[in-house]
């Protein structure tokens, strides 16, 4: 049977001579009498057999050493110019390659004239590239991986591009560099090995009854099983996988690569039925003990997911698991940076607000100063042209509020939060950390670190930008109030007066938004009797309906419960609870006495003193009293005037 591929220059020349139906040519190469794609030829294990075994030379090709690319040596290798030199398609900076630019009609700047299209819900690398879509060249990433090791694991959030960067990896071992041509692996990638690739995609596995898990499994093991012609031998999951590797690396004569994407999600997606979240982690884990058993097997191996489970728990017999996460070097392997969008995404700018973008969804960092913006934010922003809360809204798990406020945990006391890597990784069943939770799952990042004189490094943990901030806030404030969209008006009305300095009638939107409150929900919850209850409910609002605040500021005379940043005012803030209908006035007395607002003296905007006192018996307003600092502006509102004003 002739080989697959061109053996000389001269075919290669012709193949690329032949006609081309799109911006990446397809060519078609004869074996016998069947033609087919030659990346469909590189997924049939059975063409495999035909590649020069290791430690030989392939026609006009480089020295194979046990199939490695990416380490590839000799004449030939060296005679190859730089990739920077060698795109075959428009000019862009070293390491960013768009597809080929057709020319199309000028369009108005409130939606741009993109050369290429956008990818938007697409995670499959191959039609990236077929179909001209915008894409990011993250080539790089995978050569630099085969030449350190062999196996990884890598935690980002949901939407950050996980799914098309495994999808990259399996056209790159399968070797369709048609696909890669003026990308960053065209030239560092050994493309005279394929091997064989088994994927294992849990990221559309619905786990939510007992057996679903383990059924849609072994409907992906009969896929593999058929598309590669291995006969099922064994029952078990972890028996048929085992026997798919072995098979395929006697049968090619190259060790096989195992990708797995999302490997967790059938257990985030039961976290709230325990007993199934247990027996779906224990399936799992029978399932990647494969990856340690058949170690000679696999050149190369990736998983991929949401969150970090301790290797305890899953991975305990993968010791030499190299975690990517918290690793600088691969901090952008998925997400766009701020220089991807100033070159790559340049023709979707024009009518956007730069800044804007940066302040709305740019900020995650996994211990890089490159700060990564979220692939899905970026695209919907080009193709919606508003600023909203594209990827919050794509379904934040109802559970992660709920947690928090079982927990007590206020997002008055998130921002700011420090944790070192093992109480990052502290995720499981049993026993998840508020940090490792919100880190993980994208809704909070790290801000800053630095390293001890133990030599383990302390991070600091933020909002990563004003999408999650507001979304976050917002999610939380319905979790303390019951539902949110039965007072979206009293919270936009607070947000308002506060803005325009109104206080009066900021005691009526506040007496309003809590009366909205059910007392059977009170009563059913009994959320009202933990600590700075009113408190993490005011500040919810204001975060989450767009003021600058600052929770508990310190002074030399001691902590400030809220500060205010408005765009023509400063408002200070103090919370009290008394037991009575009516307030004592304490609040702003104590505001005046520490004078807190004396930091604040420099701004250049007026200083407004606000103290809240809230009734435990009417669990509402009980009085609202005001002052401006340096002016003879004063007020007070009590509960009778909120309830029935002028």
């Amino acid at each position: 049977m002739r080989s697959a591929w061109p053996t000389s220059q001269q075919d290669r020349r012709r193949a690329a001579d032949r006609p081309s139906t799109g911006p990446l040519s397809r060519p078609v190469f004869t074996t016998g009498s069947q033609a087919r794609p030659a990346y469909e030829a590189a997924r049939d294990p059975r063409y495999s057999r035909d590649r020069p075994a290791a430690g030989s030379r392939s026609p006009g090709g480089p020295l194979v050493r046990d199939g490695n690319p990416c380490q590839a040596t000799g004449q030939h290798n060296r005679k190859r110019p730089p990739t920077a030199h060698r795109s075959s398609l428009p000019a862009t900076p070293a390491g960013l390659v768009s597809p080929r630019i057709k020319k199309r009609e000028t369009r108005t700047v409130s939606q741009p004239a993109s050369r290429v299209r956008r990818p938007l819900g697409v995670q499959t690398f191959s039609e990236i590239r077929q179909e001209n879509l915008y894409y990011v060249d993250k080539t790089h990433f995978a050569c630099q991986l085969l030449r350190q090791g062999k196996h990884y694991f890598l935690s980002r959030p949901r939407r950050f591009g996980k799914s098309l960067f495994v999808s990259t990896l399996r056209e790159l071992f399968e070797g369709n560099r048609e696909l890669f041509h003026g990308l960053a692996a065209d030239d560092q990638w050994d493309w005279s090995v394929r091997r064989p690739v088994l994927i294992l995609d849990l990221g559309n596995v619905d786990a939510s009854l007992p057996g679903d898990l383990q059924e849609d499994v072994g409907e992906q093991l009969d896929g593999m099983e058929r598309s590669h012609g291995v006969k099922r031998l064994y029952n078990t999951a972890r028996g048929r996988l085992r026997h798919l590797i072995r098979t395929l690396h006697e049968r090619s004569g190259r060790r096989v690569v195992l990708l797995v994407d999302e490997y967790d999600k059938p257990i985030i997606d039961a976290l709230e039925q325990p007993d199934l979240a247990t027996k779906n982690r224990n399936f799992l884990r029978s399932v990647y003990s494969v990856i340690k058993s058949c170690d000679q097997h696999i050149r190369f191996s990736f998983i991929t997911g949401v969150s970090k489970f301790s290797k305890v728990s899953l991975f305990s017999s993968l010791n030499n698991l190299n975690d990517l996460t918290l690793d600088p070097r691969y901090s952008s392997i998925c997400g766009y940076t701020d220089h991807h969008l100033d070159t790559v995404f340049a023709p979707e700018l024009p009518g956007l607000d730069r800044d804007r973008i940066r302040e709305w969804y740019n900020g995650y960092s996994w211990g890089s100063d490159e700060k990564v913006y979220n692939p899905f934010d970026i695209l919907l922003l080009f193709d919606k042209r508003k600023f909203r809360a594209w990827w919050f809204q794509t379904g934040t798990p109802k559970f992660l509020p709920d947690l928090l406020v079982r927990r007590n945990l206020s997002t008055l006391n998130l921002e700011g939060r420090t944790a070192d890597e093992s109480l990052l990784s502290a995720f499981d069943i049993d026993e998840i950390a508020t940090e490792a939770l919100l880190f993980q799952t994208g809704y909070l990042t790290l801000a800053d670190w630095s390293e001890g004189d133990d030599g383990e490094t302390e991070y600091r943990l933020d909002y990563p930008n004003r999408e999650v901030r507001l979304s976050l806030n917002r999610a939380l404030l319905s979790s303390l109030v019951n539902s949110l969209s039965d007072r979206l008006t009293h919270c936009r009305d607070v947000a308002k007066h506060i803005r325009a300095g109104d206080f009066e009638q900021l005691n009526q939107a506040l007496h309003a938004f809590f009366a909205s409150i059910p007392h059977d929900w009170y009563r059913n919850n009994r959320i009202e009797r933990y600590e700075g209850y009113y408190a993490t409910v005011i500040f919810a609002l204001l975060s989450g309906f767009g003021l600058d605040t600052r929770p508990e500021e310190a002074s030399s005379r001691g902590r400030l419960d809220l500060a205010v940043s408005a765009p023509e005012r400063i408002v200070l803030f103090e919370f009290k609870t008394v037991d009575g209908r009516s307030g004592s006035g304490g609040a702003l007395r104590q505001l005046k006495a520490k004078r807190y607002a004396d930091q604040h003296l420099g701004s250049g905007k007026p200083v407004h003193l606000v103290g809240v006192e809230f009734s435990r018996e009417t669990r509402n307003v009980a009085l609202v009293e005001w002052e401006t600092v340096g002016t003879a502006e004063a007020g007070s509102a009590d509960a009778a005037d909120a309830a029935a004003p002028d």
